[in-house]
């Protein structure tokens, strides 16, 4: 296993499991807190209180994914990590604006006046839209090439609020899971809204992007990775149906079952991810630009793999003490 890891031609590839694991862990973790900005319900401060509370203890170290992931596309795959840069300097830039602004009211909510602390939770709902807006329109920009014709600008605003609709379920179902009472009752009301919305955007994606990289039509259509392809969907649009009804009979006694809708969303990102990293795949930058042809040399691919290999395990096993500590419902959220 160790001779295969460390193999000149398989260090590429090795390189872009590692990233693409750093980016779905990301859109999974960070996902949730950040649909829990965007849901932040600005009506009800004791609400907001016990949403926040709810990621406290992981929203900041979530991004660590997002920090591993671009620091491994700059150091395996340079040339691609200065094209891909290079197009996206201005929503780059946006999304860190968004994420500094959540940290920044993160922060000052729990140190100001009470009737100063609803300015800086609007500012951490206005921070989590930016942030979650500008990393739909960076995936829209990945499947259009990072081209910026009408086109794939357009649909590159449309895969913004797609991807806001996604993050708006993920953290409606953590909700589920964490919260009680009327928020409980209003986050299965949030999952049940933006997963129909959800459910609409991915299956516009499956119609619209063969359409337009026919790479990615020969990729679907080609026995026997169209067998594969094919499951993808049909599991993810049965999480879908399987998870309405599951939401239409919560809650249940003891709040039995309220992680269900939670997972089956996890199973939904994962498998539009794994669509995506297949229909893709060698391509780091679609039609132009290959794992293979951008990689850094063997040499330096390999003892940057000695160091990823021994930082995956601290972060992972932060991650996992981190969510075990912390599991079950929320309690109310208290500073010292």
């Amino acid at each position: 296993m160790i001779d295969w890891l460390f193999a000149d031609e398989n260090l590429p590839l090795v390189f872009a499991v590692l990233m693409a694991l750093s980016v779905i862990l990301y859109a999974v973790l960070d996902g949730y807190d950040l649909g829990v900005g965007l849901l932040l319900p600005m009506d009800n401060a004791e609400q907001r209180d016990s949403a926040i509370a709810s990621i406290g203890p992981f929203w900041d170290a979530n991004e660590t994914w997002l920090v591993l992931a671009i620091g491994l596309l700059l150091v395996a795959f340079p040339a691609a990590h200065s094209e891909i840069l290079h197009a996206l300097y201005l929503p780059a830039t946006f999304m860190l604006i968004g994420l500094i602004l959540r940290g920044v009211a993160f922060d000052f909510r729990a140190k100001v006046s009470v009737t100063q602390k609803r300015q800086w939770d609007y500012l951490f709902k206005l921070g989590s839209l930016i942030a979650t807006l500008t990393q739909g329109f960076v995936l829209g920009m990945f499947v259009m090439g990072f081209e910026y014709t009408v086109g794939g600008v357009f649909f590159s605003i449309l895969s913004a609020f797609g991807v806001a609709t996604a993050y708006a379920l993920i953290g409606s179902t953590w909700l589920i899971m964490k919260s009680e009472g009327e928020l409980h009752r209003r986050a299965l009301r949030w999952a049940k809204y933006s997963g129909a919305i959800a459910f609409a955007g991915i299956l516009a994606v499956c119609f619209i992007n063969p359409l337009i990289n026919s790479f990615v039509l020969e990729r679907w259509t080609t026995i026997p990775m169209a067998y594969f392809i094919g499951a993808i969907p049909l599991l993810c649009f049965s999480m879908f149906a399987v998870g309405y009804q599951v939401l239409k009979r919560l809650p249940l006694e003891g709040h039995r079952g309220d992680w269900v809708p939670f997972l089956m969303t996890v199973v939904v990102f994962l498998c539009c991810f794994a669509g995506l990293a297949l229909s893709f795949y060698p391509y780091v930058v679609p039609g132009q630009l290959t794992i293979y042809e951008t990689a850094s040399a063997p040499e330096s691919l390999r003892i940057m793999l000695v160091g990823a290999l021994l930082v995956l395990p601290m972060i992972a096993g932060y991650t996992v003490f981190a969510y075990t500590t912390f599991r079950g419902k929320t309690t109310a959220l208290r500073y010292y």
